[in-house]
């Protein structure tokens, strides 16, 4: 069952309707917060459903509870939920201009706890950004709570493609492209 609230948010003159809902993921049936910003609806939470590719931060399943789980690209490129999928490059960018723009998207966009040092955001979208850190294929982790990278669907070249990261002592957020064996966090949008 969806559950909706709607906020109106004024951003650099213009207004924009935000949305939060939930909604039920049918694989493993847990629940998602959702929020619809701009005209894109977004998970508000990391994706947590488990499948070959993925794994908890520090092999420890408290921090999937937390963060949600670290994907590879190709495992992102086919975890999200039907009617959802990986955002891409442009889907990515559209998020961050409406808040704010890649010098002041990572502010509005962070969650206001979870970050370490202070780093908390003022979650003003309802994005809820988590820093669930990053994995590689050789089982190494590093900087949760401290950085947190999301996949797109958008390639690079053959073995690398696009993110977005955000990090807890900046308040931007930058894109880049990584190696697509590397383990990230996934958000999906709906279709």
């Amino acid at each position: 069952m969806k559950k909706a609230t709607i906020a109106l948010l004024l951003i650099c003159g213009a207004v924009f309707a935000q949305q939060k809902g939930s909604f039920t993921d049918t694989r493993d049936k847990k629940t998602y917060k959702t929020v619809k910003i701009g005209k894109q609806t977004w998970m508000a939470e990391n994706l947590n459903y488990e499948a070959e590719g993925n794994k908890c931060y520090d092999n420890d399943p408290a921090n999937c509870t937390k963060y949600g789980r670290l994907y590879n690209w190709q495992t992102a490129m086919k975890s999200c939920p039907s009617g959802w999928h990986l955002p891409n490059d442009d889907e990515w960018q559209k998020l961050v201009d409406i808040a704010g723009g890649g010098e002041a998207a990572g502010a509005s966009l962070k969650a206001t706890s979870g970050w370490k040092d202070d780093g908390n955001g003022t979650d003003e979208f309802g994005f809820s950004a988590l820093p669930g850190g990053y994995g590689d294929s050789r089982g190494n982790f590093g900087n949760v709570g401290g950085h947190g990278r999301w996949w797109s669907a958008t390639e690079y070249n053959a073995t690398s493609a696009y993110g977005r990261d955000m990090y807890y002592s900046y308040g931007n957020v930058s894109r880049g492209y990584i190696e697509k064996s590397g383990l990230f966090s996934l958000r999906c949008i709906q279709d």
